[in-house]
């Protein structure tokens, strides 16, 4: 028998994405979110819930935009520290050595060093609670090159993504390949 934790956010994995901004002063800026997700296919959107509090917020808001940079596993304690400090008392971008890029397709900056990166218009908003979630279009994604795999597509293994266990509060890899989606389960 299944033990009940009450309503609790654990759902594993959930993602560790630094979302790119520009405050009102246009210095770039980022933070890391794990309540995020893919949210629809057409048009492809995804979507990242913040608290008011936090000054990545704000940034959405007014300038309608955000970027995803999807870091790999060489960089979870920069990420970790996205999730710590505040833009509005430190350059996170100067403090991890990470490289702010201008989208060319929307009002946010990226990171360069992570090896893939959403690039979102904001198209709606939706208050929760104590989080709203921003959903926003993916106008582009870009790669690097050496983590691109079968069909010019990226490649889980070479992105090596960063997850996060909520409510235990830990960063892992991933595991190992198990089978082919959409094709795994077809002889049951």
């Amino acid at each position: 028998m299944k033990k009940s934790l009450g309503p609790r956010t654990l759902a594993f994995p959930t993602p560790v994405w630094l979302v790119g901004t520009y405050d009102a002063d246009g210095r770039p800026n980022i933070m890391t979110a794990a309540w995020a997700a893919i949210v629809c296919s057409k048009p492809p959107s995804a979507g990242v819930s913040l608290r008011p509090a936090t000054y990545s917020y704000g940034s959405i808001m007014a300038r309608k935009a955000f970027t995803i940079s999807i870091p790999s596993e060489k960089h979870v304690r920069e990420a970790d520290f996205c999730g710590i400090a505040s833009g509005r008392e430190v350059d996170k971008f100067a403090k991890t050595g990470f490289t702010p890029v201008n989208s060319d397709l929307v009002d946010a900056p990226y990171v360069a060093e992570c090896p893939l990166v959403l690039e979102c218009r904001l198209t709606h908003t939706l208050e929760l609670g104590l989080h709203t979630l921003f959903i926003g279009e993916i106008l582009d994604v870009k790669a690097d090159p050496e983590v691109l795999g079968e069909r010019g597509l990226p490649d889980i293994e070479k992105v090596r993504p960063v997850v996060f266990g909520p409510e235990v509060r830990t960063y892992h890899g991933l595991g190992v390949f198990l089978g082919r989606a959409f094709a795994i389960g077809k002889d049951l």
